[in-house]
């Protein structure tokens, strides 16, 4: 590539000049390549670089730095023999000059379109980024893929060989949003239960169900049109806006609600289909038969099951073979629906002035069905004879006009016909305003018709018109409300759209406005039009078996029938067809694990597995077989749906989150809690068990998503207001220090790695997830000494190694890793500027550094007596678990034991409170607590023993008691032997580090090791004493330095002498026999205790003394198999006040 410049490449800005000239270019790109001040300066023409190019060279350019570059050159002759790599340069006025060579080879074997010279100051960002116009390009030419059924179309007419060039999305309002939601929003509830709702709830009952069911979607839509506006919304339509807004637990669990009522609505449709089928177009075709007169119901639910069963296989089949199919016959189905509606208007018109012809037969004020019987008389005359009719016979059970077994109620009242469909100008509408709710098995009565009332036999109760169920407003709300769903048809068609974001908020509260109106009409029509019994009559028993709202439709009942059964069909279809996909979108964002086989299909990404699963599921809905017992469980599904989608633009409205800027302007929080509290409201008045239900399912989902699911950022609004309200409750923790009641142990714990950035010892991290048990703020902090330039990797790889153990551990809380150029100085940082405002930490835990005694290298202890006395200057409590790998896991249970206090310095109740925070784990929880102090012989032992169990009973702190009395002892020789040790040793490393001659020896080796040394431990420091050692030692000898040399040995030896006749300091002497005294009555009462915890003394003021110190600490917890070393922070953490 070097030389790109001389071979002809033309540099971004001067390819535009010349598509500038050609006028092919877009006008800002244009401007763009005015040179600096060309605007405001008389107008010159930018620079041109004309060179040909051929063609093998494009792979050349076709990729450089990953960025798509665009070649704008248009295919040229073959250049002249000789002139391929001439250059012409022109100033616009055609005056030839020499091209400046503003780029070296150097620099333009970066690549053809190099940074503008105005860029130069980004060169380096811009071999990492795009620049602004390369980025834009790409934005502009992105196009969204159409989704659903349209790829799958394409998928299977494409031929593996060549593939179609995907079309840019061209759907409009009308065509894209409008129609398909009007599809989706019509269906079987219009054509088979509205009537029988009106008839039921009355006119102005069932205004006030489609109001508040047309309420709940019209703002639904409204918060759907803001989430749909706010970005590029791709397949998952509804699912992919909660998820994307409200996180992944909310998303999963609404979209598999969702899911369900999608798959649950398929097989209220394929019910429906089944319902006209056997009822109104073949119902000889039934397969079973009521045997009894009070079988029917069961007989026709198995045929219900039968046939939709089978119907459901062979649609199934039918998106399995081809979804192309189902979308080609969608415009079909539509049709039928639309036509429909049109008849029901025209029927309604044409009922004013001719009424249809449809006969009710009451007798006295009862309906009778006219399944059993042709003329509604009691007698008819044949041949000049009155003979019984047939109603006679059914009711007398006789062919003779004799009274002896007659029915009661038939003889006393008369059999008269009224017009099914008065007509609108009957002025029958005030009779249906009021609600006429029945209950199951009651006789459909017409009110005010005249009638003598007296028992009837039991045994001809199957030859009236009954209530098959009991009816409520509450119940009447559950079966109305699926005929309002399917506001989501246009979100889910989003990539088909040419903008989507205007015509998914036009094109859906469009199809609302419509559906509604037209709702509101049939409501208003039916109700002015027909008859209240035939209102009431579901199945149209009383009008020879016609579909009721068939019987006003214009010109024959069959349009609505055939109509109806037809669109009921397809609608049956898209829910097959739309319910898989959705699963499959959930399962494909790896959410919920176990979802994953559904994420898979056929080789065009057909949904096979989520298919099957989606037929199974609605199988269930087709084996409850009752379209009124299917229709309320499809509305909770829907209505939380809902719910959710009003909670999401709520949320991101209040939390004014930047990135929510909806071009759907119309909205408002308000209206969001509105529609909210009306999809709760009626979920809880359609079916109250079943939102329990539902609710329940949500609920287990969305745990389960939390505890097992895959972790996803999608920048949801849940995670802003956790975000919101964390900052509100830590502004509220400032306002001052917690009440010693609230005090709990906040926890920074200090954690050790080794060179391969591994946890040294995790069970530090067990040990503080028993302490915590899951509550107040865990820290875990660690330091790696470096340049934080250079060392950023590392640490974000220790980072990830102490989350992954944080995890294995089950600690909650946060980590932070410290990058410093000495360890002690990073744990400094660390203890100082941890957690955030009220949310800090007041306690910190810390390694023993194990092998000090062993080590030549002093560092290592003091790190641990530099931390200590960092924490006592911050005023925090510290814990030091000394031999910590002996600490239990959390699998392990102590079911028996002690958790030993060893009381000898009042700190703050940290003693106290410790083995209570312990033993709320279940580790610990079967352990008995004691608690010792320390008597000296000027104290009342008995009496401190009282005031002790006294203070405990207080503090509601069950522990056993006991005082320990030390008696005045002369310091033994085993006690003046040991600090003899003890100072010797301090002594004598004290001069091996300040022998200059061991040191320089030394240094190559410390060189060597350096690496390894940089993490080997977390309490090592740098700061060695003396002057730091050069990277190479060059020795040069001359008389003078070999007697200096000499004279240092000869001291050196000297100082060796004075070691063995060195005198214990008295002061060391006395804290010796205090740490072996301690020693030995604590390991004599609390050898075999689970735990032991024990007062830490402070370090010395004076640092000569820190080894000593170590030395003390030692002697003080010998032959303890768990010792926690505890020092308090100063305060009062513990109080017996409530």
């Amino acid at each position: 590539m070097g030389g790109v410049e001389e071979r002809g490449f033309l540099r971004g800005s001067d390819r535009t000049g010349q598509e500038c000239a050609a006028g092919s270019a877009p006008r800002p790109a244009c401007l763009a390549a005015v040179p600096r001040g060309a605007l405001a300066a008389p107008p010159a023409m930018p620079h041109f670089t004309v060179v040909p190019v051929e063609d093998k060279h494009r792979a050349e350019y076709d990729s450089v730095e990953g960025l798509s570059w665009v070649d704008y050159r248009e295919p040229a002759a073959p250049p002249a023999a000789g002139d391929s790599y001439d250059t012409v340069s022109s100033d616009g006025h055609g005056n030839h000059k020499e091209n400046s060579p503003f780029l070296n080879a150097a620099e333009a074997s970066k690549g053809g379109d190099y940074y503008d010279r105005n860029l130069a100051l980004f060169e380096e960002e811009l071999d990492i980024r795009p620049k602004v116009s390369s980025l834009l390009g790409k934005l502009v030419n992105y196009t969204n893929l159409t989704q659903g059924v349209k790829e799958h179309e394409e998928a299977e007419n494409t031929d593996g060989s060549k593939k179609k060039v995907s079309k840019s999305p061209s759907m409009g309002t009308l065509m894209g949003v409008y129609l398909p939601c009007m599809q989706n929003i019509f269906g079987v509830i219009l054509f088979l239960r509205l009537t029988w709702m009106v008839g039921m709830a009355g006119v102005l009952q069932s205004f006030l169900i489609v109001l508040l069911c047309c309420c709940c979607t019209m703002l639904t839509t409204i918060s759907m049109s803001a989430i749909a506006t706010n970005g590029v919304v791709p397949a998952g339509g509804s699912y992919f806006m909660i998820s994307r807004s409200l996180g992944p637990e909310f998303g999963g669990a609404v979209g598999l609600c969702f899911y369900l009522g999608t798959t649950f609505a398929g097989a209220m449709y394929i019910l429906g289909a089944i319902e006209i089928l056997l009822t109104y177009i073949v119902p000889q075709a039934a397969i079973f038969h009521p045997s009894g007169a009070h079988d029917a119901s069961s007989a026709m639910l198995n045929n219900m099951r039968v046939y939709g069963t089978l119907f459901l296989i062979l649609m199934a089949v039918v998106v399995f073979v081809g979804v192309k199919y189902v979308n080609k016959f969608a415009s079909l189905f539509l049709a039928c629906v639309v036509i429909s509606i049109l008849s029901i208007y025209a029927g309604a018109i044409k009922s004013i002035f001719d009424p249809p012809e449809f006969p009710i037969c009451m007798l006295g004020n009862r309906t009778l069905s006219r399944e059993y019987f042709d003329v509604c008389a009691k007698t008819v005359v044949k041949d000049n004879i009155t003979v019984a009719s047939k109603l006679w016979e059914l009711f007398c059970h006789t062919t003779n006009l004799t009274t002896e077994n007659c029915d009661e109620y038939f003889l006393m009242n008369n059999v008269s016909e009224i017009a099914g469909i008065p007509g609108a100008a009957s002025g029958i509408l005030k009779d249906n305003l009021w609600s006429n709710y029945l209950e199951k098995g009651e006789i459909l009565e017409k009110a005010h018709h005249p009638s003598v009332d007296v028992a009837g036999q039991k045994n001809n109760l199957h030859l009236y018109v009954l209530s098959d169920i009991a009816t409520s407003f509450m119940v009447l709300v559950g079966i109305f409300f699926p005929s309002v769903t399917g506001i989501m048809a246009g979100s889910n068609r989003s990539g088909d759209l040419k903008d989507a974001q205007k015509s998914i908020p036009v094109g859906t509260i469009l199809a609302i406005v419509t559906t509604s109106l037209v709702y509101f009409s049939c409501v208003l029509l039916f109700g002015a039009c027909i008859e209240g019994v035939v209102l009431r009559d579901k199945f149209g028993d009383a009008v020879n078996k016609n579909l009721v709202v068939g019987t006003l439709s214009w010109p024959s009942p069959w349009v609505i029938v055939i109509g109806s059964f037809f669109s009921t069909c397809g609608a049956g279809l898209q829910s097959l067809t739309g319910a898989p996909r959705l699963l499959q979108a959930i399962a494909k964002d790896n959410i919920i694990p176990f979802l994953w086989i559904f994420g898979h299909g056929k080789a065009n990404g057909e949904p096979t597995w989520a298919l099957l699963l989606t037929a199974l599921i609605a199988e269930l809905g087709i084996l409850i077989a009752s379209l009124d017992m299917v229709a309320p469980i499809l509305s909770m599904f829907f209505l939380m749906c809902y719910l959710f989608v009003n909670l999401a633009c709520a949320v991101q409205t209040l939390l004014r989150t930047p990135n929510w800027r909806p071009r759907f302007k119309y909205y408002h929080w308000a209206l969001s809690f509105l529609g909210m509290s009306i999809c709760l409201a009626l979920m809880f008045i359609s079916s109250w068990y079943y939102a329990l239900v539902a609710m329940l399912i949500a609920g287990m989902i969305y745990k389960y998503i939390e505890y097992q699911g895959a972790e996803k950022e999608w920048g949801d609004g849940i995670r802003g207001l956790s975000l919101s309200a964390a900052r509100y409750a830590l502004l509220r923790l400032e306002e001052g220090p917690p009440h010693t009641k609230n005090w709990r142990p906040q926890l920074l714990v200090l954690l050790k790695l080794d060179e391969d950035l591994h946890v040294k010892y995790p069970r530090l991290l067990t040990f503080a997830s028993q302490l915590k048990a899951g509550k107040g703020l865990t820290i875990i902090g660690s330091v790696i000494q470096g340049n934080f330039l250079e060392t950023y990797g590392e640490a974000q790889a220790a980072e990830q190694t102490i989350k992954n153990m944080m995890d294995i551990e089950k600690v909650k809380g946060f980590c932070q890793v410290v990058v410093a150029n000495k360890v002690r100085e990073g744990i400094a940082h660390l203890i100082q500027s941890c957690g955030l405002g009220g949310m800090k930490h007041n306690t910190v835990v810390l390694g023993w550094p194990y092998g000090w005694r062993q080590s030549e290298d002093p560092r290592s202890w003091k790190t641990f007596i530099g931390t200590v006395r960092c924490t006592t200057a911050a005023h925090l409590a510290l814990l030091v678990p000394k031999n910590v790998s002996f600490y239990p896991s959390n699998h392990e249970r102590y079911n028996e034991g002690n958790i030993d206090v060893w009381w000898i310095v009042h700190d703050g109740g940290m003693l106290m409170l410790l083995p209570f925070l312990l033993k709320q784990h279940k580790v610990w929880r079967k352990c008995k607590m004691r608690i010792f102090t320390v008597a000296q012989m000027d104290d009342n032992s008995i009496q401190m023993k009282k005031d002790l169990a006294t203070f405990l009973y207080q503090l509601r702190i069950e522990a056993e008691v006991e005082v320990v009395e030390m008696h005045n002892s002369d310091i033994s020789a085993y006690t003046y032997e040991r600090t003899l040790m003890m100072e010797q040793r301090s002594q004598m490393l004290r001069q091996m580090r300040l022998t200059k001659t061991e040191r320089e020896r030394e240094a190559q080796l410390v060189k060597d090791r350096h690496s390894v040394a940089r993490l080997e431990s977390l309490y090592s420091d740098e700061e060695d004493e003396g002057d730091p050692v050069p990277e190479n030692i060059q020795m040069t000898w001359t008389k003078e330095k070999c007697d200096a040399e000499k004279r240092n040995r000869g001291s050196a030896v000297g100082s060796f002498r004075d070691l063995i006749s060195i005198k214990p300091n008295q002061s060391n002497v006395r804290r010796m026999h205090t740490a072996v005294k301690l020693n030995e009555v604590i390991v004599n009462r609390s050898h075999d205790a689970r735990l032991v915890l024990l007062n830490m003394p402070g370090p010395p003021k004076n640092t000569d003394g820190d080894e000593n110190y170590m030395e003390f600490l030692e002697v003080l917890t010998e032959g303890l198999e768990r010792v926690l070393l505890v020092r308090g922070g100063g305060r009062e953490v513990i109080t017996i006040y409530s």
